[in-house]
């Protein structure tokens, strides 16, 4: 596949010497001192473009690569408010967004939604949650962690909603920003006598690489917009 990168950070470097060495050709790479490019006459050579920029760019280069007809795949979060008006103006173009694409990570969330339907009805257990990233992220909560927290949400709706602060009507997620930590999600539920905890732990960033690169090789030929739990069979919702 011939592959435009947008947002070169640290993803977007990892994701295009992950592409080459699976013999794809990196034919486009968009940051903020070149993001002139991100126009048809470039976007028009990409089979698909993978976005990891910022939440305040983000719809600005989906609808670039919309209106190139180019299928999008898309790693950056905290714009999800504007994916129905999205998705209502551009039914025809291809989208495929996720909170992460570590398939781990995915797979924790199929598991978290089944254990929050086990633990609600435990009244002597609270759930909490805990996410630890490295200084550089921006987002607070993270996207997997909302992602996390709203499954349990629909097991506790008791809870009104979530929070980064002390609340007892809400799931409280503890954000910590340490130098060197690619990424840790925790889901814990505690009692007086034990504790349980569901984890996952990211070493590097290769999985979220080779994820994102299984996206854009499985929306090839596809219409539409689509998440990792349409790419792996997983029953999320």
């Amino acid at each position: 596949m011939k592959i435009g990168l947008i947002g070169y950070g640290k993803m977007g470097q990892i994701i295009g010497t992950l592409a080459e060495k699976q013999n794809h050709e990196i034919v486009l790479k968009i940051n903020s001192a070149n993001s002139n490019l991100l126009n048809h006459d470039w976007l028009k050579q990409c089979d698909v473009c993978i976005e990891f920029s910022t939440p305040q760019t983000v719809v600005k280069n989906i609808v670039a690569c919309f209106e190139a007809h180019v299928p999008v795949v898309c790693g950056t979060t905290g714009w999800y408010e504007t994916l129905p008006e999205l998705a209502a103006s551009y039914k025809d173009s291809t989208l495929f967004y996720a909170s992460n694409f570590s398939i781990g990570v995915n797979l924790m969330f199929a598991i978290n939604k089944f254990m929050a339907g086990l633990m609600h009805t435990q009244a002597s257990y609270k759930v909490s949650m805990q996410e630890i990233h490295h200084l550089q992220k921006k987002d607070m909560p993270s996207g997997t962690a909302i992602t996390l927290a709203q499954d349990v949400l629909v097991a506790y709706k008791e809870l009104n909603g979530f929070g980064i602060t002390p609340d007892k009507s809400k799931l409280v997620i503890d954000c910590v920003r340490a130098e060197g930590v690619i990424g840790t999600h925790l889901v814990q539920y505690q009692s007086e006598i034990d504790e349980i905890t569901l984890s996952h732990k990211a070493f590097n960033r290769q999985g979220f690489a080779e994820g994102a690169l299984l996206a854009a090789n499985w929306i090839f030929g596809k219409k539409g917009f689509f998440t990792m739990q349409d790419m792996l069979h997983l029953n999320l919702r």
